[in-house]
């Protein structure tokens, strides 16, 4: 199987998978290590790190509020991050009150950290051609007093809980999930 019919069946970008594939994805979301695995046709278990990352990244484009949860549980996060902006969603299930009751149902903490969340001005840049633009632009607005915090926050959750920062978009490097991840490296 080539990485291009991989990704198409995964579900993810190729960028992403070859970034998995050669060791240098900052941290390959654990919902893109799924999508492989069972477009493999293996088990998550046989394919996450015997010690987990304390952060992570997952998007829940794509899934309903019960796989996204579940899936949650089998990674073994017990705290979501959410960097959303506004913790709103036309999808069922993943505005913040909704979100955050059914993840506590499962015994995972939700705290919504806005500073971190991308300017809607901003986020087409993620989706169309000018990625780097919209990289660079949203690690600019990582420079505020108050988004430095949320950085120092997280840092500070990861040391005891294995962290999953949260957004829409299934593909991290179509995310600025991906430029969160980078700062905490």
């Amino acid at each position: 199987m080539t990485q291009e019919h991989l990704a198409a069946d995964a579900g993810v970008g190729l960028q992403s998978l070859r970034k998995v594939d050669q060791g240098h994805a900052v941290q390959p979301g654990v919902f893109h290590i799924a999508d492989i695995a069972d477009a493999l046709g293996l088990t998550i278990g046989g394919l996450l790190p015997a010690r987990p990352s304390r952060v992570t990244s997952i998007g829940y484009q794509g899934y309903d509020i019960g796989a996204f949860v579940e899936g949650v549980k089998v990674a073994g996060i017990d705290l979501v991050a959410d960097v959303r902006l506004t913790p709103l969603s036309r999808k069922q299930g993943f505005s913040k009150r909704g979100l955050s009751k059914a993840l506590e149902e499962v015994g995972v903490r939700y705290e919504h950290l806005r500073p971190l969340g991308n300017a809607k001005e901003n986020r087409p840049l993620f989706a169309g051609s000018d990625l780097e633009v919209g990289r660079a632009r949203y690690r600019a607005s990582l420079q505020t007093t108050e988004a430095r915090a949320a950085l120092k926050q997280l840092t500070s959750w990861r040391q005891d809980h294995h962290v999953a920062l949260l957004c829409f978009e299934r593909d991290e490097e179509r995310c600025h999930r991906s430029v969160v991840l980078e700062e905490l490296a």
